[in-house]
């Protein structure tokens, strides 16, 4: 890995009881795979893996978009569809890869469409048949 708890920690504030690995290890997977063959020096991969780290933290601890303080209410970073784009960290993370294989991953659609197929006929078309009692 790249990065560490302690630099991810220096752009985002952190829950301490929070293990912050999980979100560096599947930063540096996905930063090895896209971006590690295009070139670019291993300071610029940790800082994308930095900033992508952070971003994975943001879905398990999401940040607040507004807050209130009477009476109390909250509102988060949230939007499953926008893939990296839900936060700010993701979005640095795009921009700091130059070469742009976050940006294409980031728009490929990983979307499956249900379809459902009739097999039976409407009862119009049984009545014509003789199929169903007048």
């Amino acid at each position: 890995m790249r990065t560490t708890s302690i630099l991810v920690g220096g752009i985002i504030e952190v829950d301490l009881a929070i293990d912050l690995t999980p979100f560096i290890f599947s930063a540096n997977e996905l930063v090895t795979e896209v971006c590690g063959s295009v070139g670019y020096s291993e300071e610029r991969l940790e800082l994308i893996e930095r900033y992508l780290a952070a971003h994975f933290y943001t879905l398990r601890d999401p940040r607040p978009t507004s807050e209130r303080a009477g009476p109390v209410a909250e509102t988060f970073q949230s939007a499953v569809t926008f893939n990296l784009y839900t936060s700010h960290y993701g979005q640095h993370a795009i921009l700091l890869d130059t070469q742009g294989g976050l940006a294409a991953l980031n728009k490929q659609r990983r979307r499956r469409v249900a379809t459902v197929t009739w097999l039976g006929s409407t009862e119009a078309e049984s009545r014509l048949r003789g199929i169903y009692p007048p």
